[in-house]
């Protein structure tokens, strides 16, 4: 079988996974041009967006891809794509404003965390069956 859903999903991944680094790098510079004892709280908090990104997508895409190859109908592997790319995109503009926009990262957790869940729930019971 062919996987024809998920890579769709980690290309725009992919893509959200670069701005938040080219934000990290965009912080590095700004502390590098700043005078000394600059202030680095702006370059953490964009290199914790970016790895909590890299903390949850990975696992959330093997998930997808478990599904499709699992002949997962494809309404519910998009459903999956859709509600991780949002989820990750709510909570990188979340976490990553200041001040935090609490609701977009809360928001943005729990559509991943729900997506890991119905995920890993469907991988297992397909796996049993």
């Amino acid at each position: 079988m062919m996987l024809t859903i998920t890579p769709l999903y980690a290309a725009l991944l992919a893509l959200v996974f670069i701005v938040l680094a080219v934000l990290v790098v965009r912080e590095r510079i700004a502390i590098e041009k700043a005078p000394d004892g600059a202030d680095e709280t702006a370059l953490n908090k964009s290199m914790r967006v970016h790895a909590n990104f890299v903390e949850y997508v990975p696992l959330a895409l093997v998930l997808m891809i478990c599904a499709e190859l699992q002949g997962a109908p494809v309404i519910a592997v998009h459903a999956m794509g859709a509600t991780l790319l949002i989820g990750r995109v709510c909570h990188g503009i979340g976490m990553s404003s200041t001040p935090q926009i609490r609701v977009l990262r809360a928001g943005g957790f729990l559509l991943t965390s729900l997506m890991l869940i119905f995920s890993s729930l469907a991988v297992l019971v397909h796996a049993l069956l």
